[in-house]
């Protein structure tokens, strides 16, 4: 249920801990750097995860399925989060993308149903395919000025989201990319659209 991985280790390699169904809390050292492919995915018991300063990239579905965890920390030192990186951590309520990150990856969040708000970093330039979709309580989403593109399905199925500003920086919207928001209401689009 619980492991506490030794200082030694510099990366949690692909598939690592993977559908470890019972494991409920992981303390990770400072000296990893990488969390690799699907390392924790389907974790279904883990609840609580220390990220640590020294990792720099949360490789693809690295926390996928991890269904009962509830808050994550990213450490401003991650530049990079993976496709699929938390999709569809049910039980995901709060998170918070440190400005460090310049990258999302396509469904990274995606059916993240219990997500209720979110800022994208003035890091970021892009928000990639489907990195949002399907959060059906995502009530609220702040897109900052450095934001040019949203990509395709990025926000479909968040039919919890009444309100979105688009800022004037963005240039492309996607296919799709509010399809399903069911409870939308207003919407702001820029001209440079």
């Amino acid at each position: 249920t619980q492991i506490t991985i030794p200082s030694s280790v510099t990366m949690i390699g692909n598939y690592a801990f993977s559908r470890c169904s019972s494991l409920a809390q992981v303390v990770i050292p400072s000296s990893v750097t990488e969390i690799g492919e699907y390392s924790f995915s389907e974790c279904s018991s883990l609840t609580l995860i220390s990220i640590p300063d020294s990792v720099t990239s949360i490789n693809i579905c690295a926390f996928s399925k991890c269904s009962s965890l509830t808050q994550i920390t990213i450490p401003s030192s991650v530049t990079s989060l993976g496709n699929y990186a938390f999709s569809k951590c049910s039980s995901l309520m709060q998170v918070e993308i440190p400005s460090s990150v310049k990258e999302i990856g396509n469904n990274a969040f995606s059916e993240c149903s219990s997500l209720i708000e979110i800022t994208i970093p003035s890091s970021m330039t892009s928000i990639r395919n489907n990195a949002f979709s399907k959060c059906s309580s995502l009530k609220q989403i702040t897109i900052l000025s450095s934001i040019y593109t949203i990509g395709d399905y990025a926000f479909s199925g968040c039919s919890s989201l009444t309100q979105v500003t688009i800022p004037s920086s963005v240039t492309s919207i996607g296919n799709y990319a509010f399809y399903g928001c069911s409870s939308l209401t207003q919407i702001t689009i820029p001209p440079s659209v």
